[in-house]
């Protein structure tokens, strides 16, 4: 049999017999309009999160992350709080119908709505323009939605007891505390261990005791007036247990 007797070559329409340059189209006569994907719009995207990305890393080298103690799940007292992306959030729990029995409409309607709308934004406003304020529709929503993030983050920082925060997720260094020492029998039997802890390691309302700064003389007189939150009339030994407890607290070094 012979080579193509008996046989039709016929083109395929799809392919072109010519070879097409891979350079986009000329877009000269639609300006302001459109572009070409590749290199412009892309070439604009890298550049915006390649600026992003430097300031980042120039904000986590410049500032050391913030480290609390190791978690301790007995603390009742320990308030917790989130990174900031989630403090407003975190304070529209505060509100009085966002929170108790109106629980579900601070963690789940609310929320549910505002990212349920971020999700539809590209079916509900289809326009072609690219304008803000030919969208009043998708700005007014992006500004409301702004106003309250800001407002709701600002009110979160202002309203929370940093100094507090602090002093409870203080990281403290290791300890062992002599319990069977005069000084700590007498600090145990005047309760200061339901506000300083067991350890003298602190608690949300009062500091830690170890590495004081105070003299004898300073914490006797403490002890009798008080001092920031603590208030007077906190002791009421005798003054020989008192010195006990004052060199007890003096003595109290972490190395």
């Amino acid at each position: 049999m012979q080579r193509g007797k008996g046989m039709k070559f016929v083109g395929d329409s799809r392919v072109s017999a010519e070879r097409k340059s891979n350079l986009p189209k000329d877009y000269s006569e639609y300006p302001g309009k459109t572009e070409a994907f590749w290199p412009d719009f892309l070439l604009k995207e890298w550049l915006v999160g390649a600026v992003f990305l430097i300031g980042f890393l120039c904000l986590t080298v410049a500032h050391e992350p913030p480290l609390e103690r190791i978690a301790d799940p007995t603390d009742t007292g320990y308030i917790a709080i989130p990174d900031w992306y989630f403090l407003f959030l975190y304070q529209l729990l505060k509100y009085s119908y966002t929170s108790g029995p109106y629980n579900i409409l601070g963690t789940v309607v609310i929320p549910g709505l505002a990212f349920g709308g971020l999700l539809l934004a590209p079916f509900i406003d289809r326009g072609p323009e690219r304008r803000a304020s030919k969208r009043p529709f998708a700005t007014g929503f992006m500004l409301l939605a702004f106003a309250g993030i800001f407002y709701l983050t600002w009110e979160a920082v202002d309203m929370h007891d940093w100094d507090a925060a602090a002093q409870q997720g203080k990281i403290t260094a290791a300890f062992e505390v002599d319990k069977e020492d005069e000084g700590y029998q007498v600090y145990a039997n005047q309760s200061c261990i339901n506000c300083h802890g067991e350890n003298l390691e602190g608690g949300p309302a009062a500091p830690a005791l170890v590495d004081m700064e105070h003299t004898v003389d300073e914490i006797k007189d403490i002890a009798h007036n008080g001092i920031g939150s603590m208030p007077a009339g906190q002791y009421d030994g005798s003054e020989e247990d008192l010195d006990k407890l004052a060199e007890f607290l003096v003595n109290l070094k972490s190395e």
